[in-house]
């Protein structure tokens, strides 16, 4: 059985370094945590890319919020970031009621046509998480839901996401779930034995939350507690 994996986020070549000496298995590649992380500038994907040989997903989204705002610019990034040579991707958008914007998630997959993507913690603001996922659930590439089961974290999403997890393989159901979004330590060992496989940091494992880079002891640390407590 392959190991559980742990994807991190990265805002710098160095924090990439860190967490792949750490023992990540994927970054999460973002810009401005201030805004909850938005599109990484075409330079910046190209030094952590050089940095690094983990799997590395870019986030596009190019304003705070989950509305999809410029879908031109959009397109235009993950155009340039793929002639850059980035492979994975991330995006999610909602409608500002909190229906998932199809159209908008569609077009933006579109612009990534071939890639693999994430649907982010977007699924965890929405007014019907179920229907997100039968939006979307058949959208080419998508291989991920990056979720915590609420929009509160995991603390208060326990239940949603042991019930999304006993309907893996139906239709919206049959994406791999990567836990993150109030993430700790003490999670692991129970979400580990209800089946979760794959986990998400990125205060966690830095110096000063977002004020400090990453730190490969921290990564190292979350990647032997996964380790250790797997079933």
């Amino acid at each position: 059985m392959s190991r559980p994996m742990l994807e991190v986020i990265a805002l710098t070549a160095a924090d990439a370094r860190a967490a792949q000496s750490g023992g990540a298995d994927r970054l999460e590649l973002v810009a401005d945590m201030a805004a909850d992380g938005l599109s990484p500038a075409v330079a910046d994907f190209a030094a952590v890319r050089a940095a690094v040989d983990l799997p590395l997903r870019v986030m596009l989204r190019i304003r705070d919020g989950f509305t999809p705002g410029d879908l031109d610019g959009l397109g235009e990034r993950a155009a340039a970031l793929r002639a850059e040579g980035a492979e994975e991707f991330v995006l999610g958008f909602l409608t500002p009621d909190g229906a998932v914007d199809l159209p908008a998630v569609r077009a933006v997959a579109a612009a990534v046509a071939g890639c693999r993507w994430t649907f982010h913690r977007a699924i965890d603001h929405s007014a019907d998480r179920a229907a997100v996922r039968a939006a979307v659930g058949e959208l080419p590439g998508l291989d991920t839901f990056l979720t915590s089961g609420a929009a509160a974290g995991v603390d208060a999403g326990r239940e949603v996401l042991r019930g999304e997890l006993a309907r893996a393989g139906e239709p919206g159901y049959r994406q791999r779930m990567l836990i993150g979004g109030g993430l700790r330590e003490e999670h692991l060992p129970g979400l580990l034995a209800e089946g979760f496989d794959a986990f998400h940091v990125g205060g966690a494992v830095r110096t000063d939350g977002w004020a400090g880079g990453v730190e490969a002891a921290k990564v190292a640390r979350w990647r032997g507690l996964i380790d250790r407590t797997r079933p």
